[in-house]
C-alpha cells in the first residue's frame, strides 16, 4: 500500500505509527494550501516578509530558500517553506493578478476562454459595461483574414438608426463615419463635441456631396450702374452660399457689402464682368481694400452689352473680405446672369 494520497500526495497515517498527529497535521497543512488556493505572485525568490499561510508559484531560476524548486508552490508554514507540486487541472485564484489561472502540466497559465459560448460582457484590460459590452485598452488590435480576406460588419436595425465609427478625443466625439441617422456614408466632424458638421456626404447612387465647403455666388441686385475710375463696389445677394460664406459691412468709400472668406485656404474664385463702354475699362477683384487677385480689361464695345470672364486661385485667409474696384468709365450690369464672383474652397 502506498504511504501517500494518488492526487494530493497526502501522507497516511500507518498502523503503529508514532506520533500520528504530526503526519495528520502535515496532510491538514497541504490541504489548508491547496484547497480554494490563492497564489499570491509568481517569484523566483522568496519575500522579505511572508505571512502564515501565504503560497507563491516559484519560477526559474529559483534562488535562495527555494533553489532547486522552480516549478512547485512554496507554503509558509510555522516560519518555514513546504514545497508542493502542483499538477495539470489545479486552479489558483492571483492575488497579485486579480485573475483566476490554470496549470496545464507544465506552467500556470491565464483561464482560457471557452471554445464556443455567449458572454453578456468582455473587457480586456479594461471594463465593460451595459452600453460598451465589448471593451478593450490595447495599442492596437489586429483583425486579420481566415481563409482568403476579412470584413468587418457594422449593422443597424433601420434607416434612421446609426451605424458608425467614432473618433474620441478625452473621450468627447470629434469625428465620425458610417450611416449616421440615414443610408448615406458621411464624414462627421465637431470642434467641441456637441456641434456637429457634415464635411462629406455619398448618397446610395455614388454623388459625392461637401455640404459644408466654403462656396458661393455674390453678386447686387440686377440692373444696369455708370460706373467711374476707381469706383468700389461691393455685393448684396448670395446664392448657392454654404460653409460660412457670408455678406459683411459695406464697402469702404464705396456701395455694397464685403464678401467675408470664412476659412483659410486656397480659393477658386471666377470673376465675370458684364458691361457696355465706348472706351477701355475693366474690374479689378480687391482683397482687404489692397491687392488685386483677379482683373478684367476690355476694349470699348460701342455701347454693346458683352460679357467677359476670368479664373484665379488665391490663398485667402480666414477673415479676409473682397470686393469689386472699377477701372474706366461703363455701364456695368448686375444680376445673377451678369457681373458677380463665384468663390470655392479648393
Amino acid at each position: 500500500m502506498s504511504e501517500q494520497t494518488a492526487n494530493l500526495s497526502l501522507s497516511y497515517i500507518l498502523p503503529s505509527q508514532a506520533q500520528k498527529h504530526v503526519t495528520h497535521n502535515e496532510a491538514l497543512q497541504r490541504l489548508d494550501a491547496i484547497v480554494q488556493l490563492t497564489v499570491m505572485a509568481a517569484m523566483a525568490a522568496p519575500p522579505p516578509s511572508p505571512a502564515e499561510g501565504n503560497v507563491f508559484a516559484v519560477t526559474a531560476p529559483a534562488t535562495g530558500d527555494w533553489t532547486g524548486q522552480a516549478g512547485r508552490l512554496a507554503l509558509r508554514q510555522d516560519g518555514a517553506w513546504i514545497f508542493i507540486q502542483p499538477r495539470a487541472g489545479w486552479r489558483a485564484w492571483r492575488a497579485d493578478t486579480q485573475t483566476l489561472a490554470l496549470h496545464d502540466g507544465g506552467g500556470w497559465i491565464e483561464q482560457p476562454l471557452p471554445a464556443e459560448g455567449m458572454m453578456q460582457l468582455l473587457g480586456i484590460a479594461t471594463s465593460a459595461d451595459a452600453t460598451n459590452r465589448l471593451a478593450v485598452s490595447s495599442p492596437a488590435i489586429l483583425l486579420t483574414h481566415a481563409g482568403a480576406g476579412h470584413q468587418l460588419k457594422i449593422n443597424k436595425a433601420s434607416m434612421a438608426d446609426t451605424a458608425t465609427l467614432l473618433f474620441q478625443s478625452d473621450w468627447s466625439g470629434r469625428a465620425e463615419i458610417g450611416l449616421a441617422g440615414e443610408d448615406a456614408l458621411s464624414f462627421k466632424v465637431s470642434a467641441d463635441g456637441a456641434s456637429w458638421r457634415t464635411a462629406l456626404a455619398v448618397s446610395g447612387n455614388g454623388y459625392v456631396h461637401q455640404p459644408h465647403r466654403p462656396l458661393g455666388e455674390a453678386a447686387k441686385s440686377a440692373g444696369s450702374v455708370s460706373r467711374s475710375d476707381g469706383d468700389a463696389v461691393g455685393f448684396d445677394s448670395l446664392s448657392l452660399a454654404q460653409g460660412d460664406v457670408a455678406l459683411g459691412t459695406t464697402v469702404a468709400g464705396g456701395t455694397g457689402l464685403r464678401l467675408l472668406v470664412p476659412e483659410t485656404g486656397v480659393y477658386r474664385l471666377c470673376l465675370t464682368l458684364a458691361s457696355s463702354a465706348s472706351a477701355a475699362h475693366g474690374v479689378d477683384l480687391i482683397r482687404n481694400d489692397g491687392a488685386s487677385l483677379a482683373r478684367i480689361r476690355k476694349t470699348g464695345t460701342g455701347g454693346t452689352e458683352t460679357s467677359c470672364s476670368t479664373e484665379a486661385l488665391a490663398s485667402l485667409t480666414s477673415g479676409d473680405w473682397l470686393h469689386l474696384s472699377h477701372f474706366g468709365t461703363s455701364m456695368v450690369h448686375y444680376g445673377t446672369t451678369g457681373t458677380r464672383l463665384q468663390i470655392a474652397l479648393e
